[in-house]
């Protein structure tokens, strides 16, 4: 039976993390590519000599070469500039469309099969243009952001109520920046309801923290996240590799569905072998549509501001 291949774009922070996670929980053939000599390789190298410590068997290559990707079932594209101190997700825009769009036509000539995870920013845009530049079919692109969000705004309550951060179960729905859209009503804590412990001033504050995490971690340290996309980014490849029918929010092409008219958004989905295999559409009260409908029309916008780049 042939291994599975995941080809991980970028050798920076975020994609040297997501191969090395990818590599100790071996869920195949892991490909680190990178334009900048010797980084990827050497990333590599030192994942693959911490296999016998960590007691799993690596099998990793670093390179430059795009022959070497040939094939991948899964392409996740972490490469693109981070963010600084004082700037916004949607300041990334126009470099990033360039390189996103060069790596996608690198990735439909290599692996014209592949799924793709799109982890860089501004996400929703970079999401949108993947998929615009391969032309797959839309379950093939997504994006993570939700899995991240979801895992911060789980990491604040799991420390606020003093619970384990296995208990804490939420959904985040919208694009990914200032304007997404946390659902206290739909997170619990084995099952109850957040509203059963917590006041809905401390929700609002723990949610404002979530929306504001990003830049909370920029501020502290210059420049973006790392460790968490990269969990998020593997959670995801997991989930199709394994065909876990595992429901996550993530970026994710919405048609009919929540009114979306056709746009790459945070939703709750079913992820398996196919991808995006189903979105799971909330009944929202008018309070979390409207928050919903703010944040698509932003992501609507950045869409429109990448067709231009595009054209």
């Amino acid at each position: 039976m042939a291994k599975n291949k995941i080809t991980v774009v970028g050798a920076g922070n975020v994609g040297a993390t997501t191969a090395f996670i990818a590599a100790t929980k071996q869920l195949g053939e892991i490909v680190l590519i990178d334009i900048v000599e010797g980084l990827s390789e050497g990333k590599a190298l030192d994942i693959a000599e911490a296999a016998p410590i960590e007691l799993y068997n690596a099998d990793i290559i670093g390179t430059r070469d795009w022959e070497k990707t040939a094939d991948s079932n899964i392409v996740i594209i972490t490469s693109g500039l981070a963010r600084k101190p004082g700037m916004s997700r949607d300041d990334l825009l126009a470099k990033n469309v360039q390189i996103v769009k060069s790596v996608s036509e690198k990735i439909t000539k290599y692996s014209p099969d592949s799924i793709i995870i799109v982890v860089c920013n501004p996400l929703d845009a970079m999401v949108y243009t993947a998929s615009k530049v391969t032309g797959f079919n839309k379950n093939r692109v997504m994006g993570m952001a939700g899995a991240l969000d979801s895992a911060r705004f789980s990491y604040f309550l799991a420390s606020e109520l003093d619970v384990s951060v296995e208990d804490v179960k939420c959904v985040l729905m919208g694009g990914h920046g200032d304007d997404m859209v946390p659902l206290p009503r739909f997170t619990s804590v084995s099952g109850i309801p957040i509203c059963e412990f917590l006041e809905e001033d401390k929700i609002n504050t723990l949610i404002e923290r979530t929306r504001n995490g990003g830049i909370e971690i920029v501020n502290f340290m210059g420049t973006s996240a790392f460790y968490a996309p990269a969990a998020g980014a593997v959670k995801m490849a997991q989930a199709i590799i394994e065909d876990k029918k595992a429901v996550l929010s993530c970026c994710a092409y919405c048609k009919n569905e929540y009114n979306a008219g056709g746009y790459f958004v945070g939703v709750p989905a079913v992820l398996g072998a196919k991808g995006v295999e189903k979105i799971i559409e909330l009944e929202l009260n008018k309070d979390e549509l409207s928050q919903f409908d703010k944040s698509l029309s932003h992501v609507k916008e950045l869409s429109a501001k990448v067709d231009e780049l595009l054209s």
